[in-house]
Order: C-alpha cells, then structure tokens, then sequence
C-alpha cells in the first residue's frame, strides 16, 4: 500500500516532528508505517521518505538508494557526486553532527516539493546517531551523497525544506534541472 505524499505548503512540513519511544517504535502500527513508507518511497521513487512528508510528525525517516536508480550514471558522475547504492534502512529520532568543513553543491529535489529541483550546498561527511526499527540504537557514518540523503530527511524532521536552502537563482523544474546537469557546471548556473 502506498501513501499520499503531502505537497509544500502543508504544516506538517514545517512542524519540528516528535521523537519516539522504543515501545512506540516497536508498535506493530509503527512497524506497519515502515513496510507502507518503504513502499511509497520506492514507488514514488525516491532515495528517502520522512514521516512529516507522509502527514505524521514523527521522527522517522525511510532510506534507500538503490543500484538501479544510478545505473544510468558514468563511473565520471558516481564519482563526482560520490554517489553509490545505500541499503534500506529506518532512522528514528536522528542527532546530526556535521564531520568537518567540507561540502558540495548539487541539485536536489524532493517528492513534497513535486517537479522542482535546485542547488544545495552540503556537507560532505556526517555522523548520525540515531535508533533503528527495532528502538535499537546505532551510529551512521555517511560521505558524499549518502551524507546528502541524511541531511535532507533529517531536515524534514525539523521542518525544514531544501528550498530553505537552495541557492535561488539555480530553482528550476527537474526537466530543466536535468539538462543543466547535462551540458553545464554547477557553477556555471549559479552566475
């Protein structure tokens, strides 16, 4: 089963999420919530789903990014993104800590803000600690674009959008953005 994505505009965007319980967690209403935001987030598709974008403020965000989604990319592109598949996995009620001072700028979209792309500047290096699906605690390590994904769900969990982040001049549709990508730099688009 898959679920409404809610679109900007909606409050629930920009509410700072409530944190879970291991006993809430382990719900099996919590646990049913993962199954459909995995399945909604593969469908829509996208590499991540957080609990605001489907209407509930919950600390919780759903990850993947899949072989499939960059098949199409040169060996050149995973590299300069630093990009490469990241298995499924649940973060729960996340703390993020930036690692250094080193960032990237790429587009970003985001499936509650349907259509649409622009440039974010990120940080290259995070550390998450954060529980999983079971209220178990763990620690992500995460570089490149990995790094990206956490940053930007994370943010939704705070009520943050990327469009509070973007450098304005580069918003754009995601057709638009695509053949940006394509043909010119990312600096060249910020001039």
């Amino acid at each position: 089963m898959t679920l409404e994505i809610v679109q900007t505009g909606n409050p629930v965007l920009r509410t700072v999420a409530r944190t879970m319980s291991a006993e809430e967690i382990r719900s099996p209403a919590i646990q049913q919530l993962i199954v459909e935001m995995r399945d909604t987030m593969r469908a829509a598709p996208g590499v991540g789903l957080a609990a605001p974008q489907i209407g509930e403020s919950l600390q919780l965000a759903v990850i993947e990014d899949r072989a499939d989604y960059i098949s199409d990319f040169s060996p050149e592109q995973l590299a300069a993104l630093q990009r490469s598949p990241v298995d499924f996995h649940v973060i729960i009620n996340p703390k993020l800590n930036l690692v250094g001072d080193a960032t990237a700028e790429f587009f970003e979209g985001c499936l509650s803000v349907e259509g649409f792309a622009a440039v974010v500047r990120r940080s290259l290096s995070v550390r998450v600690e954060c529980l999983n699906e079971r209220a178990e605690p763990i620690t992500i390590n995460a570089n490149g674009w990995y790094a990206r994904i956490l940053q930007h769900e994370i943010d939704h969990l705070n009520g943050t959008l990327y469009i509070d982040r973007m450098h304005t001049r580069s918003f754009t549709t995601v057709e638009n953005a695509e053949r940006l990508r394509q043909a010119r730099t990312i600096e060249q688009d910020l001039e």
